[in-house]
């Protein structure tokens, strides 16, 4: 499949004495005419190959039937009533609305629907945090993608809309004065992607004029959090500068005075309010794993050296404490696998919740003071459902109270297939043992001849945990087999493990992906003309590096909202945000570890390299669409196959990095995806 003809130019830089070739600058710019024209003409491309697939419709149907199922992305509990973002059977995005704690899979009340001002349904909220008694909402939408949110306010008791709209409000955090007349939130200054800042803002008065809380940035990047007491007298601003370090400040309102809690130290710190006086909070200060510490704020010393232990660090890794009655909850992860613990605020007696299973637990709420907490739970085999964590120490699902819920009998096959979930470990190239979870059909015997689909992410401390996801239900109910691989890089043994894949660590990322698709093939459980692999994002920087370093790995290739140019990646949209995870070209010995593996430098003229597919979308505002568009065009030129081994490109409008995306765009990317995948690996039942 030939694709059409991109111009090629003589751009080089010399950069820290090494000449770095950039042939396709001139797609960077995604505003220009000509860039438009080019990423139209692949778009073509890509439709008549993929349109062309028996295979696409099939999946379709498929994935239409299991995005169809009911899902929670997230709760909060306030009285007597749950305020969830829940996406009801059948809907194409996620809806604001409130239901009875006596009665949660009764009728809701729906309080926001964005999208049903949309002709696609591309308007999403982002975010919500409601008032202490739960009246009022504060909540973020954005459309087509692109996460910008505006701060809008709704009342729960009569869906009233108040005037209140704040722009520039991305990824916002709010705090609610007790009496829920304001709140204090960050935002961002117009035009600018950094200096984010904390205002305080009374409910009817123009956000133009809402006073500066906090904007003591020590880099542009800096991202500040807030948190206030009950009693409304301390804020707490957590400044994050990195996935390894979050300082935190306490402003005493009634003083005027700040203190430090921890500043300047590589910890990642996260506290809630125990009482009005009282933090309780999970930090990796001294502790890799974490462990769970208390700070009184009345004390005339604050400091993380003042610190309490009330749960020392253990071999588990522990989450963020929620606080409620005299106790609070916490998630621990043990490769990967959450768990649910209820500990006394003294921490002298914790108890595991059962009832999860293997899961992932999304979110714990509850009711500070001596009320309900709920858990969002899903897994491999199940979509996110909320859980009553009970007083008997067992947690039990009540919404969706089935798997079908009230879906429409008119979409077809709502059955979720039987899948067998394993973890196993193998060796990395250094011997570490990496976890692998392995999902497929129940009653499907694993073979070389398997069908099978690796990924992976590997940094920013994320864990691979288990969660629903409609691709991989409907790639093993037809006979394939799915596996996870836990890289370095992520939290799935804590902050060592962050570190060992981190910057100059990047490359035992890369390492141990490398060696969990060796590990499939020589084990016997598929072959390389078998195997696929897969990644978005920061995965989807893995997996360019793996069909540049390794190009025999496997046969084909999905890289999805990529980095892929890494010597310029910090210059476009939130980047520079990352340099810390990744390194600064701009530092000569940093530029030294990214030009050592960056893809989009890589590419070999005439090395026979795996069918690629890559996705990107023009409202990406985290990751920029020139990364996929200018490594497409590297793979094109130099492709020794592009008939059996395609090279194609698809750009999709009206959408951004992911979130927030309605089903039906989410369903016809992935039936391009397994269209592609299963076309190129063949032997799918």
């Amino acid at each position: 499949m030939i694709p059409p003809r991109t111009r090629r130019d003589a751009v080089v830089d010399t950069l820290h004495g090494i000449a770095v070739p950039d042939p396709y600058r001139w797609l960077e710019d995604g505003s220009d005419p000509e860039v438009q024209q080019w990423v139209a003409e692949q778009n073509r491309l890509t439709r008549s190959a993929l349109d062309a697939s028996p295979s696409r419709a099939v999946w379709h149907e498929r994935l239409v039937a299991l995005m169809g199922l009911a899902v929670v992305q997230a709760v909060q509990v306030r009285g007597d009533r749950l305020i969830l973002l829940e996406r009801e059977a059948g809907e194409q995005q996620a809806r604001l609305s409130v239901r009875s704690i006596g009665n949660p899979s009764g009728e809701s009340v729906v309080l926001v629907d964005p999208s049903s001002d949309t002709t696609d349904g591309a308007a999403a909220i982002d975010w919500y945090f409601a008032s202490p008694d739960g009246e009022l909402i504060a909540f973020g939408v954005s459309e087509g993608g692109t996460e910008n949110s505006v701060l809008r306010v709704v009342g729960a008791l009569d869906s009233r809309m108040l005037s209140d709209e704040i722009p520039n409000c991305r990824a916002c955090s709010v705090a609610w004065e007790p009496d829920g007349s304001g709140f204090f939130y960050t935002r961002y200054p117009e035009g600018d992607e950094y200096n984010r800042t904390v205002h305080h803002h009374t409910l009817g008065d123009p956000w133009a004029d809402d006073p500066v809380v906090w904007a003591e940035h020590e880099t542009p990047e800096i991202w500040p959090g807030v948190e206030l007491s009950p009693d409304g007298r301390y804020l707490v601003v957590s400044a994050m500068a990195g996935w390894s370090r979050n300082d935190q400040h306490v402003l005493d309102r009634m003083t005027g005075t700040w203190r430090d809690l921890i500043v300047g130290v590589d910890a990642i710190s996260d506290f809630s309010f125990a009482d009005d006086k009282t933090l309780i909070g999970m930090t990796t200060l001294n502790a890799p794993m974490g462990r769970i510490v208390s700070v009184d704020l009345a004390e005339p010393e604050v400091g993380h050296t003042t610190w309490t232990t009330v749960v020392p660090e253990r071999t588990v890794v522990m989450g963020s404490p929620v606080p409620i009655g005299d106790g609070f909850y916490i998630t621990v992860e043990e490769m990967g696998v959450d768990s649910i613990e209820h500990w006394t605020i003294d921490g002298r007696d914790g108890t595991e919740i059962g009832g999860v299973g293997v899961s992932s637990v999304v979110q714990i709420s509850a009711d500070r003071f001596g009320g309900r907490a709920f858990a969002i739970v899903t897994g491999f085999d199940s979509p996110a459902a909320v859980y009553s964590l009970e007083h008997d120490h067992r947690a039990d699902r009540i919404h969706p109270g089935g798997v079908s819920g009230s879906i429409p009998s008119s979409i077809p096959d709502l059955s979720i297939p039987s899948l067998e979930v394993s973890q196993v470990e193998y060796p990395s190239f250094d011997g570490t043992l990496i976890g692998l979870f392995l999902i497929h059909r129940s009653d499907v015997s694993v073979d070389a001849s398997t069908p099978t689909i690796l990924n992976g992410y590997g940094g920013f401390a994320i864990s691979e945990t288990p969660m629903w996801s409609p691709t991989i239900a409907a790639w093993c109910e037809a006979g394939g087999l799915y596996a996870i691989a836990g890289l370095r890089g992520g939290f799935e043994h804590g902050e060592e493990w962050h570190q060992a894949g981190k910057r100059a660590n990047k490359q035992n990322v890369f390492d141990d992906f490398h060696a969990a698709a060796d590990w499939l093939v020589t084990t016997g459980r598929t072959s390389r003309d078998r195997l696929a692999i897969v990644g978005g994002s920061n995965g989807g920087l893995l997996v360019g590096v793996a069909l540049t370093q390794r190009p025999d790995l496997c046969r084909a290739v999905w890289c999805a909202v990529p980095l892929l140019d890494m010597i310029r990646f910090p210059q476009f949209l939130i980047a520079r945000l990352w340099t810390e995870e990744y390194g600064d070209p701009d530092v000569a010995e940093e530029f030294g570890w990214l030009h050592a593996y960056s893809p989009y430098h890589h590419v070999v003229e005439g090395e026979r390299y795996p069918a690629v597919l890559l996705t990107t979308a023009e409202g990406d505002t985290r990751v920029d669409a020139l990364h996929a568009r200018k490594m497409a065009a590297m793979l094109q030129s130099t492709a020794a196959d592009p008939w059996s081994r395609p090279v194609l490109l698809h750009q999709e409008g009206r959408a951004g990095h992911g979130v927030g995306k309605p089903v039906g765009k989410r369903a016809a990317e992935q039936a391009d995806v397994l269209a592609f995948l299963s076309s190129q690996l063949e032997g799918m039942q």
